[in-house]
């Protein structure tokens, strides 16, 4: 009966290889698994530094009284935009104004008086010395006028500058002292927002820096400017520099005060760059599906990458793939290696992943560079 042994062996290993057989069948007769893809591009990247701020005024004044003296006028309202020089607040001045009609009479007086001394001066009926009294009164004369014209322009209050006044704090009739506050002026043209940026950064901060800013108050726009100057000492408790960036306020949105989320972006260069979902981190390393091209299929193949900085969706590739390759980057847990797929659309026009999936058609074939 030994010789029936191999006899039962060959038979129990029929089932096996039939399944294997069935198996390797199914497997090329499986359709593509489809994919969603992204294109490997080459575009400008940069690193980003976040820090807040707190915004001031371009240029920024409380106005106030110089003299003890009672408001005789005001002409601006609340939140009323001025040019530089325009009068703002009047205050009493008959007193000095009658003081300055007598000191321009007697300029007018010590003048006609020194014209008088100096014509006889030159015929010779005169004295020298009569001449340069007659100078001196009228220089005298002019002196005090000027001191006249000073205190009275002390109860004009001018705006230094153009820009918004803030709300008005007094009213006509009211007696104000040196130091009480009347209104704020403020430049909004331009603002300036200071950042404490950690001093590991120093050494990529200069003047001119690309700077993108935002606010709660308007989530959905982003403000552009540029760092003006870095502060020349470090803070040595908190270990960083303050860095001052200008932002354009061209529609007057930005008040004094906002708080604004700051990224400063150091480094411009041009990188390769994927969407994040298309990396497949495995330990310490990163790996991507590649679709590459066999006879008139398409497969994948696991490739690993080295990755550097990233953005919201986006990550820096600086080794492991070219401009032009394609990524798989929906399908990733059931796409395999080595194993046919469908590229059922691109990804980079900015359509969202519902939208793409209702495209409907499946997208073109990789580039020759792809293959």
């Amino acid at each position: 009966m030994s010789f029936l042994r191999p006899l039962r062996c060959a038979v129990r290993a029929i089932p096996v290889l039939a399944l294997c057989i069935i198996a390797s069948g199914l497997a090329r007769s499986a359709p593509p698994t489809p994919v969603i893809v992204a294109e490997v591009n080459a575009v400008p990247f940069e690193d980003r530094i976040e820090a807040l701020g707190t915004l001031r005024a371009n240029e920024s004044v409380v106005l106030t009284a110089t003299v003890t003296e009672t408001i005789n006028a005001l002409h601006f309202d609340d939140g009323q935009r001025v040019v530089a020089g325009q009068l703002l607040v009047e205050m009493t001045s008959e007193e000095e104004h009658a003081q300055l009609t007598e000191a321009r009479a007697l300029v007018d007086e010590a003048e006609r008086q020194y014209r008088r001394v100096q014509s006889l001066a030159k015929q010779g009926t005169a004295a020298k010395a009569l001449l340069d009294e007659r100078a001196r009164e009228w220089e005298t004369a002019r002196a005090r006028l000027g001191a006249i014209e000073s205190r009275l322009s002390d109860r004009l209050i001018k705006a230094p500058f153009a820009g918004i006044v803030g709300l008005r704090n007094i009213s006509v009739g009211a007696l104000v002292e040196p130091g009480d506050p009347i209104t704020t002026l403020d430049d909004d043209s331009v603002m300036k927002l200071d950042l404490a940026v950690p001093s590991v950064y120093l050494g990529a901060l200069r003047p001119g820096l690309g700077v993108i800013a935002s606010t709660s108050a308007y989530p959905e726009r982003a403000f552009t400017g540029e760092v003006s100057s870095v502060d020349s000492r470090v803070d040595a408790v908190t270990r960083s520099v303050v860095v001052r960036v200008r932002l354009s306020n061209d529609e007057r949105l930005l008040k004094p005060g906002m708080l604004m989320q700051v990224t400063l972006l150091k480094n411009p260069r041009t990188a390769l760059v994927i969407p994040e979902s298309a990396l497949l981190p495995l330990g310490s390393e990163q790996f991507v599906l590649r679709v590459i091209t066999e006879g008139d299929a398409m497969k994948t193949e696991r490739r690993r990458v080295t990755i550097g900085s990233r953005r919201p969706g986006e990550v820096e590739v600086v080794e492991g793939l070219a401009v032009g390759d394609r990524v798989v980057t929906h399908g990733t847990l059931t796409a395999k290696p080595g194993q046919p797929v469908s590229v059922r659309a691109v990804e980079g026009d900015g359509r969202s992943l519902a939208e793409l999936l209702e495209g409907g058609k499946t997208a073109p074939g990789p580039t020759e560079a792809t293959r």
